[in-house]
């Protein structure tokens, strides 16, 4: 019970005994030293009372924000003990699932319709002190961020946001126009007329399932014990990480596929320029520069770079002239080392004669992550008891529903024929 509501019902009983008391007309000498008593006690009550209300008012703030948070909280301490050696022997063996694993696929299969067993999307983390984002509210619903799906992820290190999605579309409105300020030309003159305020609908829809599949030997399933666990999670994360990474940048919006950043540059408004010239910082500080003049980044190290190895070896190989300088020394002095991403899955190889390929930069402006990639429920891990039913091997399908959209296209440029020989 709370100490401020002790001390009310104290004082209650109080005026009660004192109301008792005054209405008697000759009370006795005990009586007079027990109101005495009393009103002390009243007194010292009344500033007991106004301190107990401030030191639970402090309490309630703190509770109350505990409370705000608890839930993703929670929701992550399950997740932390969710173990994929569980799932698999239930598909095998039909094994009942306990502990968190068992409360998180329930609290899924409450919120979404899986045919196999769901497996939280934070679950394939390698699980090395990565942490996950509280929230980023979002104008048509608050959904959770997960800053990094994966310690490598590229698509992750270029900015991309990864968005989780109970069920339905979500889309983003993006200012295309806005207020515009003017002078008055006299001194009777008026300012500039009104602006309308229009706004563009960035949508994701679930419309792109990715499967990945796994074949589990029954020897493996014997023996591996605890070690299956990271073994399948090791596996379907490298596996979900590169496919991710390459659809965010190089999905072709067909076959399945989402569409992504650079096929689809003229879709999303993206800046192409060919190069056309050996790989050199002049090439890529001219693109910075856009960024810098295009209020996207306020400096160069706001700016993030993908590129692939052969670039890399390209700039360190080339030296300024009469200097011990190269190319890649004058970029990373300034662009930051860690803003650049090297990656022959998220770019296409060179071709071409001279050998040319594409480089990508994006930049955060106003809190806006470049590229959106939205990750809807969860894993819906499904068994296959049929394709290895004569060896006793587990085949396991693991399917996910993902999309990638692009909020504003000035936070991205493209360089297409970067020579790299």
């Amino acid at each position: 019970m709370l100490e401020s509501v002790k001390i009310a019902r104290r004082q209650s009983e109080i005026r009660q005994q004192l109301a008792t008391l005054a209405g008697k007309a000759t009370p006795s000498e005990d009586e007079v030293r027990s109101m005495d008593t009393l009103d002390a006690e009243y007194r010292t009550n009344e500033t007991r009372y106004r301190a107990a209300l401030i030191g639970e008012d402090t309490e309630r703030r703190e509770a109350g924000a505990d409370l705000e948070t608890r839930s993703g909280r929670e929701w992550a301490d399950l997740v932390a003990g969710f173990e994929m050696r569980q799932v698999a022997l239930a598909l095998d063996e039909g094994r009942a699932l306990a502990g968190r694993t068992a409360e998180v696929v329930n609290e899924l299969r409450s919120v979404g319709g899986y045919r196999g067993i769901p497996v939280p999307w934070l679950a394939l983390e390698q699980r090395a002190g990565e942490t996950v984002a509280a929230g980023t509210p979002n104008p048509l619903q608050t959904m959770p961020t997960i800053d990094r799906l994966f310690p490598a992820s590229v698509a992750a290190r270029m900015g991309a946001q990864m968005i989780a999605i109970e069920a339905g579309l979500a889309e983003w409105p993006v200012v295309t126009s806005g207020v515009t300020a003017g002078w008055a030309a006299s001194e009777t003159g008026t300012v500039g007329g009104p602006t309308a305020y229009a706004t563009t609908d960035k949508a994701m829809t679930p419309n792109n399932t990715l499967g990945i599949q796994m074949r589990l030997t029954r020897k493996a399933l014997k023996q591996s014990g605890l070690a299956l666990e990271d073994a399948v999670r090791r596996d379907m994360n490298g596996a979900v990480q590169a496919a991710l990474d390459q659809a965010v940048f190089l999905g072709t919006g067909a076959s399945g596929q989402p569409l992504g950043l650079i096929p689809g540059a003229a879709t999303y408004g993206i800046t192409s320029t060919a190069i056309a010239a050996a790989a050199s910082w002049a090439a890529f500080r001219t693109a910075i520069a856009a960024f810098l003049s295009g209020n996207a980044a306020a400096s160069p190290d706001e700016v993030r770079l993908l590129i692939r190895p052969e670039v890399w070896s390209k700039m360190d190989a080339t030296l300024i002239t009469s200097t011990a300088v190269s190319e890649w020394e004058r970029l990373t002095k300034n662009v930051p080392p860690g803003n650049i991403a090297m990656s022959s899955n998220a770019l296409a190889a060179p071709t071409g004669s001279p050998l040319a390929c594409t480089a990508l930069l994006t930049t955060a402006a106003g809190d806006v992550a470049p590229a959106y990639v939205g990750l809807w429920g969860a894993i819906d891990l499904i068994r296959d008891p049929f394709s290895d039913a004569q060896s006793g091997a587990l085949r396991l399908t693991a399917l996910a529903t993902a999309d990638v959209t692009v909020a504003r296209g000035v936070q991205s440029q493209i360089l297409t024929s970067v020579q790299v020989a």
